[in-house]
């Protein structure tokens, strides 16, 4: 609650600067017609339309006099007037008058005024006075295009982006934080590792190269073992299902602007966005009783979904990606139990990644189907099993899926960005739609519960992310190549090669170089590559029948046996251990 509560502070602190950049804007550009400044996660950005065409150089002076303004001291003074006052007061604004004219004919308006001279139409709320922004550390980063509410045909505006932090100390990191984000792109990692590629041909739908086939493989190797141990049994269903099935599950008039859609036979398709109306054909396929509940099914399914071209970003955002889906069908009497289970699923699996997370849980949006009744009981369940597992989490109002509320787990990575990637989200609807029955202890027909979860959320975000966590260096039991042995020079080219076959028969991913190339150029080839393990072998070594070792950290080891050395690493990746 208390992280929660800084955080509300400093979003209002945030909005406060925004309308000292909107008063420092018009004060040096006249003519500068404001549109709306929101706060966002870094900071917070203004809309604004004026004939100034902004550029790095103006940066300097448009936050001296946001400095300026501060040092003033001037308060924030909260007005309401009528819809007829403001549209008088903005007369000259048509941005501002759209928004007021958009208003109900009673409503309340209210404004901020900043001294004698800056009025601006805002909800609020706001900090006391502009003295207690005064320690605030903030930073013009860019400008951009941007068009008026989103719309190409309205008129393109200037945003003005500005980092905001509590201090200088908090906004340095974040300047050092995205100075490391760009060095650990999975764009450009994914290029110089040779693990994905996108083609202009297929913008959005990635190829997997060798080495990211071998992560990829490895991902799901281990997410079907945890899975069988788990008590799930694993299903494929087809990509593209009818278009009588999305309408009956609710897709069709929800999502269907995101969809791919076909026609077969004079039946209109659709490529499958997401994979569990094809789990309850499963479950519908044959009669159940209470004895086969929970029934867990797991599926590794490949969705489509239509995204925007603009928001496409290596395996960030994809138009193709496979889902770690599993759906389970329950008794409403076991649906905390199963909740528990798959928390404790999830809670595992990022330990062994080492992420650190916390939970959210999201709650009716506007947009929904299902009675009141039902939304009541799914999410006093979901906040019941939190609450007995002592897990602390934020309320999202509004956030859940169309169908149900949903418990949402954001990872924090190695430069403190956060993700979110499982979730758990109940479900009463689609078994209604779907007519699911099971037969209870009473010989009665009865309605199963049914829980959508995820815990990579999928397989191309979660390796992105993962690329870019441990900036391209896997650890050794993700790692494409683990080990690679090097020759001194071509007379140990023999010896080097017999190490090499060793290795792969004891079942590590081992390459060899035998080029006639110096021994340091080949280090430092297969250094940039991040390979966990170097093994050199030279005429010392080949006398000895020994091998020299160099790691990832500068860890040298020379005289060891390659028994010695292969045990290490098979505990290494037993353990899944990270460095």
């Amino acid at each position: 609650m208390k992280n929660q509560e800084k955080d509300e502070k400093l979003q209002v602190a945030r909005h406060g600067l925004a309308h000292i950049l909107a008063k420092a804007l018009t004060e040096l550009y006249p003519d500068t017609k404001l549109t709306i400044g929101p706060a966002i996660e870094d900071g917070f950005y203004y809309d604004i339309d004026t004939s100034e065409q902004l550029t790095p150089d103006h940066f300097d002076a448009i936050e001296k006099k946001m400095r300026e303004i501060l040092n003033k001291g001037e308060n924030f003074v909260r007005q309401e007037i009528s819809r007829a006052e403001a549209l008088k007061l903005f007369k000259n604004n048509p941005y501002k008058t759209e928004i007021i004219n958009e208003l109900p004919e009673n409503e309340v308006v209210t404004i901020y005024k900043t001294g004698d001279d800056f009025f601006d139409l805002c909800r609020g709320p706001h900090v006391e006075s502009s003295k207690n922004l005064q320690n605030y550390a903030f930073k013009i980063h860019s400008v951009n295009g941007a068009y008026w509410r989103g719309n190409e045909k309205n008129k393109m505006l200037q945003r003005v982006y500005v980092w905001a932090f509590a201090d200088k100390k908090q906004l340095a990191e974040h300047i050092n934080m995205l100075e490391e984000a760009k060095k650990r792109d999975n764009r450009k990692l994914g290029k110089e590792l040779k693990l994905f590629m996108i083609s202009p041909e297929g913008p959005g739908f990635p190829f997997y190269l060798p080495y990211g086939m071998t992560v990829r493989n490895l991902l799901i190797d281990y997410w079907r073992e945890i899975h069988k141990k788990a008590g799930y049994q694993e299903i494929m269903t087809p990509i593209m299902l009818s278009r009588h099935l999305w309408e009956t599950s609710g897709h069709w008039d929800h999502y269907k602007e995101n969809m791919y859609t076909t026609r077969i036979d004079d039946i209109d398709f659709a490529i499958k966005p997401m994979n569990c109306p094809g789990g309850v054909l499963v479950y519908k396929n044959s009669p159940h009783s209470y004895r086969d509940l929970p029934l867990r099914l797991g599926e590794l399914g490949i969705v489509h979904r239509h995204e925007k071209s603009g928001e496409l970003g290596g395996l960030m955002r994809v138009r193709c990606f496979t889902q770690d889906d599993a759906h389970i069908f329950m008794t409403p009497e076991q649906i905390k139990g199963e909740i528990k289970n798959v928390v404790a699923l999830i809670d595992n699996v990022y330990k062994v990644f080492k992420f650190p997370y916390h939970v959210e849980l999201s709650t009716r949006p506007e947009n929904s189907i299902g009675s009141d009744e039902d939304w009541e009981l799914a999410t006093n369940s979901l906040k019941a099993a939190l609450d007995e597992l002592h897990l602390d989490y934020v309320i999202n109002e509004g956030d859940g899926a169309f169908y149900g509320p949903k418990i949402d787990f954001h990872l924090t990575d190695a430069i403190g960005r956060t993700w979110q990637c499982g979730t758990i989200q109940l479900d009463f609807q689609l078994p209604q739609r779907f007519d699911l029955e099971y037969t209870g202890e009473d010989g009665e027909k009865h309605r199963p519960i049914m829980i959508h979860r995820v815990v990579y959320g999928s397989l191309e975000r979660f390796m992105g992310i993962l690329i870019e966590h441990f900036a391209g260096a896997f650890p050794l039991w993700l790692a494409p190549v683990q080990v690679k042995v090097l020759s001194l020079t071509e007379r140990n080219n023999d010896y080097a090669k017999k190490v090499f076959e060793k290795l792969q028969a004891k079942g590590l991913r081992a390459e060899l170089d035998d080029r006639n190339e110096k021994v340091g150029y080949k280090i430092r080839e297969a250094s940039a590559m991040k390979i966990p393990y170097l093994v050199i072998v030279g005429d010392e070594e080949e006398k000895s029948g020994t091998i020299s070792m160099r790691g990832r950290g500068f860890e040298n080891k020379s005289g060891l046996s390659l028994d010695e050395f292969v045990a290490r690493l098979k505990d290494e990746v037993e353990k899944k251990i990270i460095k």
